[in-house]
C-alpha cells in the first residue's frame, strides 16, 4: 500500500529532477542566451520596458538582471539546487491539492 506521503515524496523528486533539466531550457526559450539577450524575444520585450520603467537602464539586482545572468554564465550550483528545490515544492503540492479536486 503506497501511503500519501510516499505518494508526494515520488512526484517531489521526479519534479526536482525535472526543473534542473528545464531550467536552462527555458531561459534560452524565452531569450536568455549565453550570447545576451535574443532579438525579438519574450526577454527582449522584457529588458525594453523594463529599462522605459527604470529611466534607460535595466536595475540591477533586479529578476531581469539575475535571469540575464543565469541564461549568460548558467545556473550556478545553489542556483540549480534552488530551482530544483522550489520546482519540486511546487509541483508536489499542485498534485497533492488536485486529490481533493
Amino acid at each position: 500500500m503506497i501511503l500519501p506521503s510516499q505518494k508526494m515524496s515520488k512526484y517531489f523528486q521526479l519534479s526536482c529532477g525535472v526543473a534542473v533539466v528545464l531550467a536552462p531550457i527555458v531561459l534560452g526559450a524565452v531569450g536568455f542566451n549565453p550570447a545576451g539577450i535574443a532579438a525579438g524575444s519574450y526577454a527582449a520585450f522584457w529588458m525594453s520596458a523594463d529599462a522605459i520603467a527604470n529611466g534607460g537602464g535595466v536595475a540591477a539586482g533586479s529578476l531581469f538582471s539575475l535571469l540575464q545572468s543565469a541564461g549568460m554564465a548558467g545556473l550556478s550550483w545553489v542556483a540549480t539546487a534552488v530551482v530544483g528545490i522550489v520546482g519540486g515544492a511546487v509541483t508536489g503540492i499542485v498534485v497533492y491539492l488536485a486529490n481533493f479536486i
